[in-house]
């Protein structure tokens, strides 16, 4: 397959530890500056960003640590809450991580004295996916290799428990309504729940396994992509239950799919780490190549910034940066 725009990084970001996954805020916390989190072996660095392609001040990308939270054991998840907020007196920062020891932390700073972070059990294998609420922030949802998705309110009680047919991938909330989640289950199948009433609503269909991870699209709610075996795969929930559309893309195996925020027909995907480096490819529907092509040294995780179209991938003591066109 011919890669007519294979690209070296925009910016890259030095850490002090491996990066196993990395997160920009999905939303506002009212500063211009966009808050990114990062999990390493043992801690979670949270900083801002700001990058010359939204203010002409900037050259290049201008970085800041915030604050570096001891963790105590490598993180393989990340999600923001809503409630972060950095134009508040004192300031709010409030995230959940997900680690190898299968349970969750709910971790709330003001930057300065107070630091909390409570536990969440109750997961018997690894967790592979945490979100929290988009409107209000006061539950957090969390898939695991257990055949479980789990919703929590803020201080680790249960209050939902649906049982999977096989490991929950992604799990992803609606952003307008408060009460409809989607989870991505390792064999194929991605259902809608509604937390109301506690029961499925509706369910889409990969045809091929293993289903590694899906995602919600912000801008149309009705389209749902992921990755599945190599092939990336759109699905119109209006439409079927089986994919729109689907693309061979990664030569081994598909990892991660993420939309894009800022434009419905932008989305991204990355593909197992090799012995070397990860592939990470940025898709526009409207074109049959990928347009832009990135590589990055056996890089993890995948993460879109709120208001550009630009991505990042974590790698060895450092974080890949790609901008791309609309």
């Amino acid at each position: 397959m011919k890669q007519d725009s294979t690209r070296n990084t925009t910016y890259t970001l030095d850490c002090e530890d491996y990066v196993h996954v990395v997160k920009f805020n999905p939303f506002d916390s009212g500063d211009a500056c966009s808050l990114i989190a990062y999990g390493g072996n043992n801690s979670v660095v949270v900083g801002t960003c700001r990058f010359q392609e939204e203010d002409v001040e900037v050259e290049g990308m201008q970085y800041k640590t915030l604050r570096t939270f001891h963790h105590g054991i490598r993180v393989d998840a990340i999600a923001w809450s809503p409630e972060t907020r950095l134009d508040a007196l004192p300031p709010q920062i409030r995230f959940c991580t997900a680690a190898s020891d299968r349970k969750l932390r709910l971790f709330t700073s003001d930057l300065q004295d107070k630091n909390e972070f409570k536990t969440f059990d109750g997961h018997s294998d690894y967790i592979n996916d945490v979100v929290f609420a988009p409107k209000e922030g006061q539950e957090v949802a969390s898939v695991s290799d257990d055949h479980t998705c789990r919703v929590w309110d803020l201080e680790g009680n249960e209050k939902a428990h649906f049982v999977l047919r096989s490991p929950g991938m992604s799990v992803c909330w609606h952003p307008e309504e408060a009460s409809k989640l989607m989870v991505a289950e390792k064999n194929g199948t991605i259902r809608f729940y509604d937390l109301i009433t506690q029961q499925a609503i509706l369910s889409l269909e990969c045809e091929q396994t293993p289903l590694m991870s899906a995602d919600w699209c912000l801008k149309n709610t009705l389209k749902i992509g992921g990755v599945a075996g190599s092939d990336w795969l759109i699905w119109d929930t209006t439409h079927s239950s089986y994919p729109q559309d689907k693309r061979p893309v990664h030569v081994d195996r598909a990892r991660l799919f993420r939309w894009s925020r800022v434009n419905e027909n932008l989305f991204a995907t990355t593909g197992y780490p090799g012995k070397t480096t990860t592939q990470l490819l940025v898709h526009h529907l409207g074109h049959p190549q990928p347009i832009l092509t990135g590589t990055a040294a056996v890089g993890s995780g995948l993460t879109w910034h709120r208001t550009l179209p630009l991505c990042a991938v974590g790698g060895d003591h450092k974080i890949f940066f790609w901008v791309t066109e609309m």
